[in-house]
């Protein structure tokens, strides 16, 4: 069970704004950053309208990644290593860092839904980089759109946690499970997630070629698979 405030870099955007408004409607305490306070801060503004009870507050990028050990990257791929080296004083040892950062050529000019090469194979896996070891990374949700995310109802998707380290991935889960119509998955290493990146411009593209919000569903597992305990 997750009960530590979360800490959403990016979170004004399109993507943190839909995570942030779930967690909020699920009970838990969320803070959103971005590189301007006010605006931050007008985000949470806006979730309170829709969720007058949330627990939500807005700060800047660097406040809210200190007032945190569990944070979640929703931030471009043409900002991801600049963001982390610049937040990285602020972020304390043994926490836990979300990335949901997909590398597309779209992130540095162009409409393309390619993704691009990564030295270290994933944006994830430069985050590991960038972080150190006495931070843990995971990836995850980058099949969940914001379009799905700011709707009413349960959201059509299945969301892969790809971490090092097993007991990152059980929180990721724990705290995925708490959006309606979510199913987890555990898709192993972090090296694992150069492949949900790939698969997210894939869905991009059907979702701009058909006009739709696609996501995914993995089929044919036991039901085992799915639970999060």
């Amino acid at each position: 069970m997750v009960v530590r405030p979360i800490s959403i870099i990016g979170g004004a955007g399109a993507e943190g704004f839909g995570l942030a408004l779930r967690w909020a409607q699920a009970g838990e305490t969320v803070i959103i950053g971005s590189r301007d306070a006010a605006r931050a801060k007008q985000a949470a503004d806006k979730i309170k309208q829709r969720v007058p009870n949330a627990n939500i507050s807005g700060r800047d990028n660097s406040a809210a990644a200190a007032a945190s050990d569990l944070i979640v990257l929703t931030i471009p791929f043409a900002a991801h290593a600049t963001t982390l080296k610049e937040l990285k004083p602020a972020i304390v040892p043994s926490s836990l860092v979300i990335d949901t950062t997909v590398p597309l050529a779209a992130a540095v000019g162009g409409r393309s839904t390619r993704t691009l090469g990564v030295w270290q194979g994933s944006a994830a896996q430069q985050a590991a980089e960038i972080l150190g070891k006495e931070i843990s990374v995971a990836a995850a949700f980058h099949h969940v759109g914001s379009d799905l995310l700011m709707t009413d109802g349960p959201v059509d998707c299945d969301v892969v946690v790809c971490s090092d380290d097993p007991a990152a991935t059980k929180t990721v889960r724990q705290l995925a499970a708490k959006i309606p119509g979510v199913r987890v998955l555990d898709g192993g290493k972090l090296e694992n997630a150069r492949i949900l990146e790939q698969i997210t411009a894939l869905l991009i593209g059907f979702s701009i070629r058909e006009k739709g919000h696609a996501g995914i569903r993995i089929t044919g597992l036991p039901d085992g698979a799915y639970e999060v305990s």
